[in-house]
């Protein structure tokens, strides 16, 4: 029988390997501190995996209504049984089935730089957010240099096997603004690159 092979963000969270989850935390940490003044009473994640964000929002007492979307329903399925109070469920970023308007804060993190078309998931997006958006992607060349030195994926450099796009600071700040969005705050979380827009 073959075995399913675990999604990379499960794995990504779940590894035991000291330096990618310090690097998670001070992601998480910079993310809260920078989610918290806005006091968003509601968050939709845009594939948000198996809802490690979510679930660090809720920790953190951020957000009334929280929900979810991802493409897989792998991820959706071990979601549901690590946090059952998490309202998850699969959907499409290209065509979001929520109306205009619905969320105070849209975080989409780690998801664009998988992305074919993602100018059009940014317009969908900014269509479903109030107001905020909170946005992350690796901060290229760095991420693939860190990998690289961890001795991950070696002989291509570093680079994920999953990554379609690759942005560095300048680079992704011009695709936030070819969406007409304002960018408010830019963070560094290494090796990540975090912007929080508005409408």
């Amino acid at each position: 029988m073959k075995k399913t092979q675990l999604p990379s963000n499960y794995s990504k969270h779940k590894s035991g390997d000291i330096s990618r989850q310090f690097l998670i935390k001070n992601f998480y940490n910079i993310l809260i501190r920078t989610i918290k003044p806005l006091e968003p009473k509601t968050i939709l994640d845009v594939g948000c995996g198996e809802g490690f964000t979510l679930q660090k929002l809720k920790e953190n007492k951020i957000g009334v209504l929280l929900k979810g979307i991802d493409k897989s329903d792998i991820s959706i399925d071990i979601g549901r049984k690590m946090f059952p109070d998490l309202d998850l469920k699969t959907g499409d970023i290209y065509k979001l089935s929520y109306n205009k308007n619905s969320f105070d804060l849209v975080v989409c993190s780690e998801v664009l730089e998988h992305l074919k078309s993602p100018i059009i998931a940014l317009e969908e997006l900014k269509r479903v957010s109030k107001q905020y958006l909170l946005l992350t992607v690796p901060n290229e060349p760095f991420y693939r240099i860190s990998r690289f030195l961890r001795g991950i994926n070696v002989a291509n450099f570093g680079d994920h096997p999953e990554h379609i796009n690759h942005w560095g600071m300048i680079s992704f700040k011009n695709l936030i603004k070819s969406a007409r969005l304002k960018i408010t705050t830019i963070n560094y979380p290494f090796p990540w690159i975090m912007i929080l827009a508005e409408k």
